[in-house]
């Protein structure tokens, strides 16, 4: 999530163990160390101990670690992307590119209109993956899918000195209708060219955009339930639109997942609330861009902008759309190869604000996994389980034509939603919640939550009350989470929390809650725990985890790295100034065969002690090559700091964010979102990154590929 759009309220009330004091706690068993445990003791504690040994047994404590091959880049904070020396960056799909002939060609004087955008690049990149069309070509010609994440309202309406009423007032609904088709996901052609550059292929038939207004269908256990009827669609089946996608995912069949993280604000609902609504936080006045303000106008087509006011005002859910907030929250599965196919809404994944969708190490004849976490402070961290063991027969065939999201409905409808508990001694408990998991007093879940015993559709709609009352662990803002294929490790960010309290301190609750038992409340402020130790967190963390290879709801974990400026007092992982970050945000295991590969760390950096010194940027660090000492608070210590790199910087105002490298790793992708002077040519769609803006530009958010000089793989 970007932090020019965070909700700043701590919307979980729960009086749940939060992750700080968990991992605080945990912090401190290094004193154990000091007391003369051995480390085959502490090993068979669980945790970070026995993660090492197991890692060690497995590569026979032999392996050569992958090397980095580039120095560490001192920080910038210019209107330019910056590259170590033997690299070049190229601005490629940059929003507002034409994907056809109905788009407009990009003049930065010329206003955008509702139809062109809808056939355009979309604004504020994010989260991305690659969809070879062959196997042959994969690292030179294929689908980009990326998501659209938000809007910057001066940008887009620059050309008429900005928004029309943004604040107070009706809007005019080709304004609306222009910010709406600006959000949601691209998919488009990128190919490179002989000269080793890169660029998009205008009217090729897999290019479009799904808007917030693009017709998607439902499925799992929500869908044609009386949670979900609305006037649009009486039975429940249907909805227009996703939102505020901010991270992704990818299935091993050869599908985009796209990630509804910060939807509510969106909407407004001025009468009663539902208690899950409220616990989302959805807004009470108006909402983010006041687009339900343009309903009545004339040119209004099938309730298109009154869906955005959500308070009650007919006789029953079909005559309103006091449900259209409960068809969003999901993730969204969409076939990039298939430009007929209707995207779908995987309701059984859980309903809250998702930041992405990661699969798990793939087994055959295993169920297929999936890692998700709901950014926001105080959340939770998510994963579901299919009923359906894996079949290699159901693995993507690139570029053939077959229903692909026949298959995600076989992985994705039917399955189990857990959360996570974490505990001090570096163990973990995956949570059900399902209708008829028993909560720590003994009820089941539908009982404390007031449904039907057999409601699981009103537990996916009320996943976050469902957590809280399952005694998950409150985390420091779960976003980006990425799993090693070998190991099955998985790594997630926990960016920042300003809502984490002193060690011992009482929670607090939103929505006047007086405990987490309350279906509306969520956590107002938090303790902190073991595994989110630091009170006021501004510098963030890496956790990672292994899977229990003894029960199927139990794991291991640790702290990888902890963010810091250089000079902190507080500087758990010895970070200095040429790796010092704060608020990880971006993350991706670049695999690199024999076990080994790249960690790729970006951020969404706010806090001042890191910013001074550099805008956002990507980090890497080989996991192989680091190992937490005896006395160590994470994997990265002191005596690994020429293991972390930083390998890029973006420019002023931007959040570095996607990831990913053509399977041969000879060019990198990433996203630069909401640059505030960049890119430095106003006019041209692809041009060097590199180049500082002298002047003002209209600003653009782009994708850049980053490519050795002499064509060799990126980071070694």
């Amino acid at each position: 999530m970007s932090k020019e759009i965070e909700n700043h309220s701590n919307l979980n009330p729960s009086n749940n163990e939060p992750f700080s004091s968990v991992m605080e706690r945990h912090v401190s068993r290094r004193d154990i160390m000091r007391g003369g445990l051995s480390l085959a003791a502490l090993g068979m504690l669980g945790g970070i101990g026995g993660l090492n040994m197991a890692r060690a047994q497995e590569s026979g404590g032999q392996k050569t670690s992958l090397a980095l091959a580039f120095d560490s880049l001192r920080g910038s904070r210019t209107d330019a992307v910056v590259v170590p020396e033997g690299y070049t960056a190229q601005v490629l799909v940059p929003w507002g590119t034409p994907l056809d002939d109905q788009g407009m060609a990009w003049n930065p004087e010329q206003e955008m209109t509702a139809e062109a955008q809808a056939h355009s690049v979309g604004m504020h990149h994010d989260g991305m993956h690659a969809f070879p069309l062959g196997e042959d070509n994969a690292s030179r010609d294929f689908l980009l899918a990326l998501n659209n994440e938000y809007i910057d309202q001066q940008a887009l309406w620059a050309p008429r000195g900005g928004p029309t009423n943004a604040d107070a007032g009706q809007r005019p609904a080709d304004e609306v209708r222009t910010e709406i088709n600006a959000h949601g996901v691209t998919i488009v052609r990128v190919r490179k060219q002989s000269d080793g550059s890169w660029s998009h292929v205008p009217g090729d038939v897999h290019n479009r955009r799904f808007t917030s207004a693009t017709p998607m269908a439902l499925s799992g256990p929500v869908a044609g339930s009386d949670y979900v009827k609305t006037r649009y669609s009486p039975d429940g089946t249907r909805t227009r639109g996703t939102n505020n996608n901010c991270a992704h995912g990818f299935t091993p069949w050869g599908t985009y997942l796209t990630c509804e993280e910060n939807w509510p604000e969106v909407f407004v609902n001025t009468g009663e609330l539902h208690v899950d609504d409220a616990r989302l936080g959805l807004p009470t006045e108006r909402g983010r861009y006041g687009w339900e303000t343009a309903a009545g106008n004339a040119s209004e087509r099938g309730g298109e902008f009154a869906r955005f006011d959500v308070t009650p005002r007919g006789n029953g859910p079909r005559d309103d759309y006091r449900n259209e907030t409960r068809t969003f929250g999901y993730v969204v599965e969409i076939d990039p190869y298939d430009g007929q196919s209707q995207a779908v809404k995987r309701t059984a994944m859980g309903r809250f604000r998702h930041e992405g969708c990661w699969p798990g190490k793939l087994v055959a004849g295993e169920p297929v996994v999936f890692y998700s976490g709901h950014d926001a402070r105080n959340e939770y961290i998510y994963k579901f389980v299919s009923d359906a063991k894996w079949d290699p027969a159901d693995a993507n065939r690139p570029g053939e034509g077959y229903d692909r999201l026949a298959i995600g409905a076989k992985y994705m409808d039917q399955g189990t939603l857990y959360v996570a508990r974490f505990d001090a001694d570096g163990r973990g408990e995956w949570l059900p919640l399902t209708a008829g998991a028993k909560t720590p007093e003994g009820r089941t879940l539908a009982d404390a939550l007031g449904l039907d015993a057999d409601d699981q559709a009103g537990v996916i709609v009320h996943t976050c009350s469902a957590a809280d009352l399952m005694g998950a662990t409150p985390m420091d803002r779960p976003e980006w989470g990425t799993v090693d294929p070998v190991s099955g490790e998985v790594y997630m960010t926990l960016t920042n929390n300003s809502d984490r309290t002193a060690e011992n301190t009482q929670p607090t609750y939103t929505n006047d809650g007086d405990s987490i038992d309350a279906v509306r409340a969520g956590y107002a402020t938090a303790p902190t725990d073991a595994a989110n130790p630091r009170p006021r967190n501004e510098g963030g963390q890496v956790i990672r985890w292994r899977e229990s290879a003894h029960s199927p709801t139990a794991f291991d974990w640790e702290i990888f790295v902890f963010g810091a400026a250089a000079d902190d007092t507080v500087n758990l992982s010895g970070l200095t100034e040429a790796n010092q970050f704060a608020s990880p945000d971006g993350l991706w295991y670049d695999e690199r065969g024999d076990g080994q590969g790249i960690l790729w760390i970006q951020t969404d950096n706010g806090y001042a002690g890191v910013a001074e010194h550099t805008n956002n940027q990507v980090l890497a660090v080989v996991p192989s090559s680091v190992k937490r000492g005896n006395n160590d608070a994470s994997v990265i210590s002191a005596d690994d700091q020429t293991q972390l790199k930083r390998f890029a910087v973006g420019p002023n105002g931007c959040e570095v964010t996607g990831i990913f490298a053509t399977p041969d790793k000879t060019a990198l992708f990433i996203n630069i979102q909401h640059p505030g002077n960049w890119p430095a040519n106003a006019d041209a769609a692809t041009q060097d990154a590199t180049q500082a803006t002298n002047g003002s530009v209209r600003p653009r958010a782009a994708t850049v590929v980053i490519q050795k000089v002499d064509g060799g793989q990126v980071g070694v």
